[in-house]
């Protein structure tokens, strides 16, 4: 069955760093664009950055030089460093495998999520 398995959450002051990591199986991961996604409590789920199956990568406005994704593809992995933290970070983050088919069939798979709290 496939799952995506995050880790790396936990409290950090602010200004400091964490890394969020995604372990994928189940599926054919180098073709999947993968996302974080992360969500606080009494809002929706916000997209925070995603790197394709081509390693284009895009970022929220709100992370942009802050944080930074990658992926190992021989690991299964899709990775989230996050520097700088700030309170405004603090958020359940989730991982995302998604695949749009030729034919319009979208593959689309999510996490559990992993707690990040930033806070003095």
């Amino acid at each position: 069955q496939v799952q995506l398995v995050e880790s790396g959450g936990g409290l950090v002051q602010p200004g400091g760093s964490l890394r969020l990591s995604c372990a994928a199986s189940g599926i054919s991961f180098s073709i999947y664009d993968m996302s974080w996604y992360r969500q606080s409590p009494g809002k929706q789920r916000e997209l925070v950055a995603t790197i394709t199956r081509s390693i284009n990568t895009n970022y929220a406005d709100s992370v942009k030089g802050r944080f930074t994704i990658s992926r190992d593809n021989a690991k299964n992995t899709v990775y989230l460093q996050m520097n700088s933290l700030k309170p405004e970070d603090t958020a359940v983050y989730y991982c995302n495998a998604k695949y749009a088919t030729i034919m319009g069939t979208t593959m689309d798979y999510w996490g559990r999520g992993t707690q990040v709290t930033v806070s003095s």
